[in-house]
């Protein structure tokens, strides 16, 4: 059994698979160096899902910021100067914001008030979310394709792939809608040690009535939202108070423990993701090097390498094994 990083990222148009690929370990290896951290990064696999929505990824060569392929927020170190600020106020907004969306949209069995808003915000903020719930794409003369399906796909077979392996997922913004569907709806038997949920809008009611409608035309026979069952360790979720995508940050509130034991940790976060002066706390790269996740980051990698002992133990039963074979034993 192998230590693996699996991602999956967030909303809008992304860069090429591998270019973002070496910047989540960027930032993932920032943070580790920052917190004096001495472990590597064990295996990491980045689902990429935009392709299915987008023609064509962002191009780190395009140089007209006019263009819709500019990528105006690459990776970039963080800096010396960045200045955090006093946000105690920002938490009390968001948590009676919460609180008030959720007892306004929100019905006590799942189901939406004012679906006609909720459905108006998604189309004009978040297009990518409006397509994951109801797009299709034509594939034939008479045949259609759900963009929902496609893209769980991508993930629950990556998933698959690793099934035997000690699993990290990383979910960030709709990616972590996803992930969360993935594992409860599509591959809840497949094992999580750690789930990890960054710039997470779980807790938004819209999200949860789609949870919520999925459950019933699945037969669960309940009104609460649960914990996927296959996370066995943890489920760590991060947010920064300025994230707008994670203003109802408090999941634990409403996703309850699955069989082992498992719920939402919530931890609020600096995300110092900032470039050209213009700062971004729902970027990935941000929430990456955190030293909130960093450790977490850390202990699950040291806790999937073997120890000395195991690694002569592992070494001599190799040499012994190979004697054998030459001696014809």
């Amino acid at each position: 059994m192998a230590n693996v990083i699996i991602g999956i990222h967030g909303l809008k148009n992304k860069p090429p698979e591998s270019l973002l690929k070496e910047w989540w370990k960027l930032s993932m290896i920032e943070g580790l160096e920052s917190g004096n951290h001495v472990s590597g990064l064990p295996q990491f696999q980045l689902v990429i899902w935009s392709d299915l929505l987008y023609e064509k990824p962002l191009d780190i060569y395009e140089k007209d910021p006019a263009s819709p392929y500019f990528i105006d927020e690459r990776y970039v170190r963080a800096g010396e100067d960045f200045q955090a600020g006093d946000h105690s106020s920002r938490q009390k907004i968001n948590d009676y914001l919460g609180r008030q969306m959720n007892r306004i949209f929100l019905n006590d069995d799942l189901s939406m008030n004012y679906s006609f808003i909720t459905d108006a915000i998604i189309s004009r903020y978040f297009t990518d979310l409006e397509l994951y719930y109801s797009g299709k794409r034509t594939i034939g003369p008479d045949r259609t394709e759900n963009y929902g399906d496609l893209i769980r796909n991508r993930l629950s077979n990556e998933l698959i792939k690793h099934r035997k392996d000690r699993i990290m997922l990383i979910g960030h913004s709709m990616g972590s809608v996803i992930a969360y569907d993935v594992l409860t709806f599509v591959v809840p038997d497949i094992r999580i040690d750690t789930f990890v949920t960054m710039g997470s809008p779980l807790a938004l009611p819209v999200v949860m009535g789609k949870i919520g409608e999925e459950m019933k035309k699945k037969g669960f026979r309940r009104n609460n939202i649960m914990t996927p069952p296959g996370i066995t360790g943890h489920w760590y979720n991060y947010s920064d108070l300025l994230d707008k995508v994670a203003i109802n940050y408090r999941l634990s509130d409403y996703y309850e423990q699955n069989s082992h034991g498992v719920k939402p940790e919530d931890f609020l976060v600096i995300n110092n993701y900032e470039i050209n002066g213009a700062k971004n706390p729902h970027k990935i790269f941000g929430y990456l090097r955190t030293p909130e996740f960093s450790r977490v980051l850390n202990d699950f990698i040291l806790s999937g390498k073997p120890s000395a002992g195991q690694r002569i133990t592992r070494a001599l039963s190799d040499i012994l094994e190979r004697i054998g074979s030459k001696l014809g034993l």
